[in-house]
């Protein structure tokens, strides 16, 4: 199997790895010169019928450094910016993690198939335990801290989940809920101190044996299930394998990310959201690179320039919103003495942003596309000319496409669903199903083709670009306007931190467009009709006049899901219900 990872030296890694598995077929060094062919030629996966993320690449990669043929990078790097780090090589992440896999195993008595669920802040612990449920074959479930008691009752009960492994913040919420959890056998608590009812995780690990064997599973075998944002409806349970994240994000740390074992990534992603494990595991271990981690509780725009002026960081993950943040912060001056490569996902990115990136680092923002459900759907590779506000190209091996209403493949230019083709054949990079539900999981297809939700747009060049959700997208007047665009055109203004864009009823056009806009501090004092107005002429000026906002509402800040993506629906069923 071909990993197609890159390596600093011209050691091939082929003798060193022995088969079955291969990381990579091949010497590379980073290079700006990938063509998108280039990329499709070379990206040929080959999924074995036994495979572990653990034993197959994570444990290869403490032989390599046994060997001595890997750069002296550490595979995590953690600070808590008050002066405590921690850093673990390949080698020492095997043997803590065997440890924590003994702690599941032996003390909790948990099987293959048995589900975790996981809520921890970014601490070293949190990688331990994804590591370990690999090691087991035990489903990890993470979630995020801000999950209330109701949250995670729903989720307990949903998964039906054996064990739950939190810290002191989230268990009083745990033991609100517990009871009526009837699945739910071992508690452990990631802490100093001890809680009745808790196994106190600490003093399970110092104890525990650190030799494990991994155990086999097949590629195809149940590895996590990550409840979905849960912007339309409740959150359902997106199943992914051993194989879609532990091989399909192999084109994220290679193509979009440019990694080599030499690189140091900082990814801010919550724990909660599936953009933690992305890059935060899987697309940056399975590239032999260090995972930079910042406990940072709350996104701080000065603890992360120091932090990219500190530290050696090489590349930088953070959603847009943090981009918008970051700029807005205007840094008098941005010297990364690392840093070489930025990429941006989880929401579409305002083209001005990424100018206003670049105006102040010299950087561009590589935005990427993807899903829950999916690892990388499309992406601005490095090497690839941007085209900013495109969120780029398929990515091997998907073929992506925009379809109708009944799922006929729709020539550039033309509005639809975005689409992943799965039929006659299933990637094995999607999920495997939403977990105890075939109904939703069938609705996803159509035809031939598995429907994001999405609605986007093809050009000529192959670019895709995104309009808003399948439900977001306003029609008013007979006019398709996607809430996206006024956003971004919103945003352009420099009386705009952020907005929120969505339908609002209309006794003449049936719908017409409203805007919840949050002021930057410099304009919240200003006339409200005055500035509604100004802000309405500016939307007309930079896009179509006939999609600006005809409702304006200010607000000092947007609702969002835990994972940070604005929550339309509920603005919009808001304006409904008026």
């Amino acid at each position: 199997m071909h990993f197609l990872l890159k390596v600093s030296s011209a050691v091939s890694l082929r003798a060193a790895l022995r088969k079955p598995l291969q990381l990579c077929s091949q010497s590379y060094t980073v290079s700006t010169s990938f063509s998108y062919e280039a990329i499709k030629q070379q990206y040929r996966p080959e999924v074995p019928e036994y495979f572990n993320f653990a034993s197959d690449v994570l444990d290869r990669w403490t032989q390599i450094e046994k060997e001595g043929k890997k750069t002296k990078n550490p595979a995590l790097w953690w600070v808590d910016g008050d002066g405590e780090e921690v850093k673990w090589s390949f080698e020492e992440l095997g043997v803590l993690s065997r440890k924590v896999a003994n702690v599941l195993s032996d003390v909790c008595g948990l099987q293959r198939r048995d589900r975790v669920l996981l809520i921890l802040p970014r601490i070293p612990e949190w990688w331990l335990v994804n590591v370990a449920c690999l090691r087991t074959g035990t489903v990890l479930i993470p979630g995020t801290q801000q999950l209330t008691a109701k949250d995670i009752l729903y989720r307990l009960q949903k998964s039906k989940a054996k064990c739950i492994i939190t810290d002191d913040f989230v268990a009083p919420a745990v033991d609100s809920v517990g009871a009526e959890c009837q699945s739910l056998k071992f508690k452990l608590l990631v802490s100093e101190g001890h809680r009745e009812g808790w196994l106190n995780f600490k003093d399970l690990l110092k104890n525990a044996p650190s030799n494990h064997q991994c155990v086999t599973t097949k590629h195809q075998d149940p590895m996590a299930i990550y409840f979905t944002s849960g912007t339309t409806g409740s959150p359902k349970m997106a199943e992914h394998s051993h194989s879609s994240y532990g091989i399909g994000l192999t084109v994220s740390g290679r193509y979009w990310l440019d990694l080599t074992p030499s690189d140091i990534v900082w990814n801010t992603s919550d724990t909660g959201w599936a953009k933690a494990p992305w890059t935060s595991i899987f697309s940056t271990w399975i590239q032999g690179a260090c995972v930079f981690v910042h406990k940072m509780p709350q996104f701080n725009p000065i603890t992360v320039f120091e932090s990219l002026s500190r530290y050696p960081i090489t590349v930088f993950c953070t959603p847009p919103t943090a981009y918008r943040m970051l700029v807005q912060h205007k840094q008098s001056s941005c010297t990364f003495k690392s840093l070489r490569h930025c990429v941006s996902a989880g929401e579409p990115i305002n083209p001005d942003v990424m100018e206003e990136w670049k105006v102040q680092t010299g950087l561009d923002i590589h935005e990427g596309y993807g899903q829950t459900e999916t690892v990388l759907v499309c992406a601005n590779f490095k090497g690839m000319k941007i085209k900013p506000g495109s969120m780029g190209k398929p990515c091997p091996p998907y073929d992506v496409k925009i379809i109708d209403e009944n799922g006929n493949i729709l020539s550039p230019g033309k509005e639809g669903d975005i689409a992943i083709r799965v039929k006659p054949t299933r990637p094995l990079f999607l999920f495997t199903c939403y977990t105890d539900d075939p109904e939703k999981t069938e609705a996803t297809v159509r035809g031939d083709f598995y429907v994001t939700g999405d609605r986007g747009i093809m050009d000529e060049d192959g670019y895709f670009w995104f309009v808003g959700r399948s439900d977001d997208v306003i029609t008013s007047a007979g006019y398709r306007i996607g809430p996206f665009e006024v956003e971004s055109a919103l945003i352009e203004h420099p009386a705009v931190v952020e907005s929120a864009v969505v339908s609002s009823p209309d006794p003449i056009r049936g719908e017409v467009v409203k805007a919840f806009v949050v002021l930057t501090s410099d304009y919240v004092s200003h006339d409200s009709e005055e500035i509604m107005k100004e802000l309405q002429d500016h939307v007309k000026k930079v896009t179509a006049p006939y999609k600006y906002p005809r409702k304006m509402e200010f607000v000092q800040q947007l609702p969002k899901t835990v994972s940070g993506k604005i929550r339309r629906n509920e603005l919009r069923q808001k304006e409904w219900r008026k």
